[in-house]
């Protein structure tokens, strides 16, 4: 590990330079993100860059060449460069490398910034394309928070609920592999609002949801304390514990992009929800964490 610390008067956050993942966010001596209990899930949190989730039989198309691509991409365990810091905010970098290439055939400069505005945790990434044609990639986030927090009541007092009435679309998948079934149903929350927590939610894996709001709040009535994540250019929110277990925390995944489908290795060039970023441009994509 490569720890970084910042802080403001509210807030400390932790953040390991290896994946530029977030290693800790206490408020009030409270430790809100959670602290990879390895029977239950050994990491906190993930960066999904290039491609979120799985790809089938780990592989995909471009320019009818064939890839090899572990799930979520190649951030979890790569060395970040620090290339901005102050005593609140912090810039981890990760360029295109000869092992990148292998995997994934674009010139690029991926740079994750955290920065502390009062009790607020502001995830800034950036894409920028440093090549001569398009860059084609995916994006998401992947923290876990402890639940409860702070010991308030356990696991089924906790709920997620969202600012506006909606009933999201639950996305269909294969099981195990948990490819793209194409078999999405819509998924009712209590009162339009509403998702109580349970073990048992997360038995069939994720719980992936797109056409709903773009903020949701974990939160309990026999607690002060709350996380709220905004996520307001990412049309895809990730839900997940380890399925089948008592395990106390849950992720809450904003995604830009799917997964690939079931019956076909995907061509990079065809997906659907896939960013094509043209040369020299950058794209910026930004979720805040607010923690009560």
């Amino acid at each position: 590990m490569d720890l970084i610390t910042i802080s403001n008067h509210l807030m400390t956050v932790t953040a390991d330079a290896r994946g530029a993942m977030l290693h800790s966010i206490r408020k009030d001596g409270v430790e809100y993100l959670w602290q990879a209990d390895p029977k239950y899930w050994d990491m906190k949190d993930l960066n999904l860059f290039p491609y979120v989730a799985r790809l089938n039989g780990g592989k995909y198309l471009f320019r009818g060449q064939v890839y090899s691509m572990a799930i979520h991409g190649f951030c979890v365990g790569a060395d970040f460069e620090v290339t901005e810091r102050s005593d609140s905010s912090v810039r981890l970098t990760l360029r295109d490398s000869q092992q990148t290439r292998k995997v994934y055939p674009f010139p690029f400069c991926f740079h994750v910034t955290y920065t502390l505005e009062e009790n607020r945790l502001v995830k800034t990434c950036q894409v920028v394309n440093t090549g001569r044609e398009e860059l084609i990639f995916g994006l998401g986030s992947h923290p876990g928070f402890q639940v409860p927090l702070d010991g308030d009541g356990g696991f089924a007092d906790w709920y997620l609920e969202f600012p506006e009435r909606s009933t999201p679309t639950r996305v269909g998948f294969t099981m195990p592999d948990c490819l793209l079934s194409g078999l999405d149903q819509p998924y009712p929350l209590e009162d339009g609002l509403r998702l109580p927590l349970s073990h048992g939610l997360f038995d069939q894996d994720a719980i992936v949801l797109k056409e709903l709001p773009r903020s949701v709040t974990l939160k309990s009535d026999r607690s002060g304390r709350s996380v709220r994540v905004d996520y307001p250019d990412m049309p895809i929110l990730g839900l997940w514990h380890m399925p089948k277990t008592d395990a106390p925390y849950v992720c809450i995944e904003p995604w830009l992009s799917l997964p690939s489908h079931h019956d076909y290795v995907e061509d990079l060039e065809k997906q659907a929800d896939l960013i094509h970023l043209p040369a020299g441009e950058v794209y910026t994509n930004t979720i805040t964490i607010t923690v009560t």
